[in-house]
C-alpha cells in the first residue's frame, strides 16, 4: 500500500511538472527584460545589461566536466545555442536566484544569465532593438518562442 501511495504521488507530481516546464519564458519590453519561471518572475533593467553573446551549450558546460546526472540532463541541449547576458549586477541576490533557477543559468561566478531559447537569432535581434530603442513603438512585444500562449491558435 505504501509503495502504491509513493508511486501515485510520483505520477501526480510528474503530471503537474509538464505544464510547469512549458510555462517559462523570456520577454523583452521597451525598458526591461522579463524572465519568468514557474516560481520566479524577474525583471532585468537594460541598464544592467553590459553585452550579450552567444555560445554553444557544450562550450559553456563541457560534457567531460559535468557529473553523470547533469550530463544526462544537458545532453539533448549540447548542440543548441544559448544567449549569455552579461550583467553589471544581478537583479536579486545570487543565493535567491540559485534557489529558484537551474544551475545551468549560470556558467561561472560572474554576474550573468544563460538563456536557451528556440530561435536565438530572432530573440537576440529583438532584445538588441528594444535595448537601443529602435523597435516599432506600436508593435506589441513578442512573448518568446517557448511560451504556452505562443502555441494557441490565432483568431
Amino acid at each position: 500500500m505504501t509503495l502504491a501511495g509513493v508511486g501515485g504521488s510520483v505520477i501526480a507530481i510528474s503530471i503537474l511538472m509538464v505544464p510547469l516546464r512549458s510555462s517559462a519564458y523570456v520577454q523583452p519590453f521597451p525598458d526591461h527584460l522579463r524572465l519568468v519561471t514557474p516560481f520566479l518572475r524577474m525583471s532585468i533593467s537594460y541598464r544592467r545589461i553590459r553585452r550579450t553573446t552567444t555560445a554553444a551549450m557544450a562550450t559553456l558546460f563541457p560534457p567531460r566536466s559535468l557529473p553523470g546526472l547533469k550530463r544526462d540532463i544537458l545532453e539533448p541541449l549540447f548542440g543548441r545555442t544559448a544567449l549569455v547576458i552579461d550583467l553589471s549586477a544581478l537583479p536579486m541576490p545570487a543565493s535567491a536566484l540559485k534557489l529558484f533557477l537551474s544551475p545551468f543559468f549560470f556558467k561561472d561566478k560572474t554576474p550573468h544569465i544563460v538563456i536557451l531559447v528556440r530561435d536565438w537569432m530572432r530573440f537576440s535581434t529583438e532584445l538588441e532593438s528594444m535595448r537601443s530603442g529602435t523597435a516599432a513603438p506600436d508593435a506589441p512585444p513578442d512573448r518568446g518562442a517557448s511560451s504556452i500562449l505562443s502555441r494557441l491558435p490565432e483568431k
